[in-house]
């Protein structure tokens, strides 16, 4: 008996439609608040082959549920603050899905449309030097 698979674009595109999607112009204009926290979801070994957004936390996509939870044993105290967050990963599929669960959660976030990317076509600011830890 064959499975039926939902394609993972679907599931994309379901997160999209009821996600707050940050165009990548925005986000660059964006970069300098001081209320805002850009949140990279994109593995260790992209950050330090394609490098990342200054200033950005990082946090592995796996772990973003466990460390936005107050309960959880893994919470991160910078995700208990009163701060815009906006979530990226390189195209924009990983944090389409994980603000969307995030948001189920009860956690407001939002996410750069075109990831990472698009940033660094767009010109936005890329450092290779990591001054913040997970």
């Amino acid at each position: 008996m064959a499975r039926t698979i939902t394609p993972v674009a679907d599931l994309v595109a379901a997160a999209r439609a009821r996600i707050r999607e940050i165009e990548t112009r925005d986000a660059v204009a964006m970069l300098d608040d001081p209320d805002l926290v850009i949140v990279d979801l994109r593995d260790v070994r992209e950050r330090k082959r394609d490098g990342f957004i200054p200033g950005s936390f990082h946090c592995p996509r796996g772990m973003a549920e466990f460390w936005v939870d107050p309960s959880s044993p893994y919470f991160k105290e910078i995700f208990g603050e009163e701060k815009t967050f906006v979530f990226h990963c390189a195209s924009g599929w990983r944090s389409a899905l994980t603000t969307a669960t995030l948001n189920d959660m009860g956690f407001e976030a939002a996410h750069m449309k075109d990831g990472f990317n698009d940033w660094k076509k767009q010109g936005g600011p890329v450092t290779f030097e990591d001054r913040t830890s997970t």
